[in-house]
């Protein structure tokens, strides 16, 4: 009897430290992370921390503006594909007027314009003007929330021409990312006939589905090119020099557009635009203003983003801004969202968290 009192006390602490050992483990993981916050904070100065919130705010803003003014336009009576690919070139000084404060602060030249680097400019710039060209094609024919949607397969694309192109590893969680992805726009197209205005025929619809693919795989064409870029001709990354290819290469797809308009007798097809559109010529201007500067901004951020903090949170701004230009396009245009859609955007943006998380824990690995 004296000796089962004697082992009683020693079965008690025991148990008691299993019931708390979860609690604690749960405890330091969320000091760790809150240590690790508070120290990453502390690493930068106050103005990187601003200047990342005021790229990322371009990203989530500027980005589904640029996609609801594009079916803004159509809406209002709007025609022309080369117009509005135009106009998402055509703010390319905004970002030239922001490279001289950046000569200046940073104490830095312009880059050398050798023969090489000017070949690819013109050849990222002529492939920026068909991308553009083909996205304008999509959302004359698609609800802008599906074309929203359809565009994020280009991270598929920018996974693969990196792998091919830049050597970038895909681990599992990229295959992941991409299988849950195409299943999202799979289902979208399971459900093409609930999803598009009227007067869209078959036909268009189908059209308007395909270009936004191929928009969006030319979009990770132009990525892993652009990256390629960084590595084998520039050498190094600064943020200067990032805007110098943004500027280089949205001038050249200025030029090639504007060679389509030529073409096209689209100059003077926007002064016939701008008399029949719904609200006027001057709702007319704005609009291509506004598309003009809200496509600049959003590329800026996500250049700023891209430089400051890494591709991850790009990423995250990027599975972000889908559900924003969704919802936007379902409250203001009264987009069609069916049950797949709402599927789709949930599987979409389920496919993007797996990529970031999987890409997030190869950084802390590598």
């Amino acid at each position: 009897m004296e000796r089962e009192s004697e082992q009683l006390p020693q079965t008690q602490p025991t148990d008691t430290f299993e019931v708390k050992e979860p609690r604690n483990h749960v405890f330091s993981k969320v000091s760790e992370i809150a240590r690790s916050t508070v120290e990453t904070y502390r690493s930068k100065p106050a103005s990187h921390w601003l200047l990342l919130a005021l790229f990322g705010g371009f990203m989530l803003t500027a980005f589904p503006a640029s996609s609801l003014l594009s079916r803004l336009y159509y809406n209002n009576g709007g025609q022309s594909k080369w117009i509005l690919s135009w106009a998402a070139v055509a703010g390319w000084p905004l970002t030239a007027i922001l490279l001289i404060p950046t000569y200046i602060f940073t104490k830095s030249r312009p880059t050398p314009l050798s023969l090489k680097l000017a070949a690819w400019y013109i050849l990222l710039g002529f492939l920026s003007a068909v991308d553009n060209l083909m996205y304008a094609w999509a959302y004359a024919y698609l609800p802008a929330s599906t074309a929203s949607l359809l565009a994020a397969s280009s991270l598929i694309f920018s996974a693969l021409f990196g792998y091919l192109l830049v050597k970038n590893k895909i681990n599992l969680s990229s295959v992941n990312a991409i299988v849950i992805i195409t299943t999202g726009v799979v289902i979208i197209a399971l459900d093409s006939k609930s999803d598009r205005y009227p007067g869209i025929t078959n036909k268009q619809y189908i059209l308007g589905f395909v270009w936004d693919i191929l928009g969006s795989a030319l979009h990770g064409l132009i990525f892993a090119l652009s990256e390629l870029v960084f590595i084998k001709i520039l050498g190094r990354r600064s943020f200067h020099v990032v805007l110098e290819q943004q500027v280089m290469v949205s001038f050249a797809a200025f030029i090639f557009t504007s060679i389509g308009m030529l073409i096209n007798d689209d100059f003077t097809g926007m002064k016939v635009e701008a008399r029949s559109f719904k609200h006027g010529e001057v709702a007319y201007a704005l609009v291509i203003a506004w598309s003009a500067v809200t496509f600049q901004l959003g590329v800026l951020g996500g250049t700023g983003v891209l430089f400051l903090a890494s591709t991850v949170l790009a990423g995250v701004l990027n599975a972000v801004r889908v559900p924003i230009t969704a919802i936007a396009a379902v409250i203001w245009f009264h987009d069609p969202m069916s049950g797949f859609k709402n599927l789709s955007l949930v599987v979409t943006v389920w496919g993007f968290g797996s990529y970031i998380v999987g890409h997030s824990s190869s950084n802390k690995v590598s």
